[in-house]
């Protein structure tokens, strides 16, 4: 198996939520000799040097300082995502039925396809806000439940007869998980902050609050009679963020300085502090302009010179729905590296943009498609327009084409996720 694939694949097996995808973004880093950075600290930045900072423990950006100060080259980005569409738990989630049946209170997060995560094994995972030295300081730890302990069952067909000609659900009826069965209602009050204290081994009364969030326990696959192809949950966007870290580690390095931008919640519109709508990314390069010795002036030129590509999935042409798609412009499943195009501006890809990442993709041997809306079917926002309003930055949209995106089991192709990872790398060099 190619390591990039076998690497993708332990990466998504290891981020079963946002801050797990960080975390693991942060342990490759640290391996290879990047020196995390405190957004707190007075920053002494080298040239060549490489570093990474963290936000909110969900979003990461890693960089690396070019020789030549960035007024005169500009900066090389790199944007992803950590999040994926997913049911958070919701406070207070113990809710009892009959014959002892415990099930969780879980809210949606982003646009999941709702009736793929019925029947499958689930588990937990996410982060733990405990007790600390004040109310101001409390401790953080990560959480993930390595074990299947809940399913959401789907209504028998004999219940639903018509269940195959279309099934509206409710996401506060249909889709509450079951956690267990327990008869004395003392336990239940108290069974999801035991089972957390267990697993971090902590004593309930320090546990604060929590952001916990279900996940499919299935182990990412290769498939297909070559194994062109794989599964797993979570490939939009963890897969361009797989990408845009490896290219940032294996880059042999350039005059311009270098960013892995990973953004939190953008399946919820990026507006939060870690999020693509938030000054994070701008903040960071003026400080690294600012460890060059540069000015105000010298940080708008080079923004001026600066070029980024926004990383998130595309649609891959479905063989049993032709009708849906563009007549021209429909990227085919391992059919290369995507450009993402609308005339209405939900992405930053223009002429000048696509025609620079294009000669990227012919520079480092990749072929390279273009996705358009079918004219009659809307289409949605991505990082890089959101994160215009925060940097006038030249720019391009990619991604490499899904099947089923933002369902519990997503397909993508290994051959793109290759050639994806040869132009990033290429880009940063």
């Amino acid at each position: 198996m190619n390591r990039h694939i076998k690497s993708l694949i332990d990466f998504l097996d290891d981020s079963p939520c946002n801050f797990y995808a960080v975390d693991t973004a942060r342990r490759i880093l640290t391996d290879n000799g990047f020196i995390e950075l405190s957004l707190t600290d007075n920053w002494q930045l080298e040239p060549r040097g490489k570093y990474f900072t963290i936000k909110n423990d969900s979003a990461i950006f890693a960089f690396t300082l070019g020789e030549a100060p960035m007024c005169d080259t500009g900066v090389r980005i790199i944007a992803a995502h950590s999040d994926s569409p997913c049911f958070r738990i919701k406070p207070h989630p113990i809710m009892a039925s009959e014959g002892g049946i415990v099930k969780l209170n879980t809210e949606v997060y982003g646009g999941p396809i709702l009736y793929t995560w019925f029947d499958r094994p689930l588990s937990v995972a996410g982060r733990v806000i405990l007790r600390g030295t004040d109310a101001l300081h409390p401790v953080t730890k990560l959480l993930k439940i390595d074990r299947p302990i809940l399913v959401i069952p789907h209504l028998p067909i004999h219940f639903n007869r018509s269940v195959n000609d279309g099934n509206p659900l409710s996401k506060q009826k249909d889709m509450l998980p079951m956690l267990g069965r327990i008869t004395e209602m003392a336990e239940k009050e108290n069974l999801l902050t035991s089972v957390i204290a267990n697993e971090l081994n902590v004593e309930p009364a320090d546990i604060l609050d929590f952001d916990l969030m279900l996940y499919d326990t299935h182990k990412a696959a290769i498939t297909g009679l070559g194994g062109e192809f794989i599964c797993s949950g979570r490939i939009d966007d963890l897969s361009m963020v797989h990408a845009a870290i490896t290219a940032i580690i294996e880059g042999s390095g350039s005059q311009a300085t270098r960013i892995a931008a990973i953004f939190d919640n953008e399946e919820t519109g990026s507006g939060t502090k870690q999020g693509a709508a938030s000054p994070i990314l701008t903040n960071i390069i003026k400080r690294i302009n600012l460890s060059q010795g540069g000015t105000h002036e010298d940080f708008l030129r080079g923004i001026e010179k600066s070029f980024m590509i926004s990383a998130d999935n595309a649609h891959a042409f479905h063989p049993n729905y032709p009708e849906k798609f563009d007549p021209t412009n429909h990227p085919a499943i391992c059919g290369g590296p995507v450009i993402k195009i609308n005339a209405n501006c939900k992405y930053m890809t223009d002429a000048h943009s696509s025609a620079i990442f294009a000669a990227l993709c012919e520079e480092a041997g990749s072929p390279c498609q273009r996705f358009v809306n079918h004219s009659d079917v809307a289409g949605g926002s991505t990082l890089g327009n959101i994160l215009t309003s925060q940097l006038d930055i030249e720019g391009v949209d990619v991604g490499n084409a899904l099947w089923a995106m933002h369902s519990v089991c997503e397909t993508g192709s290994t051959e793109d996720h290759i050639n994806m990872i040869k132009v990033f790398t290429h880009f940063f060099n």
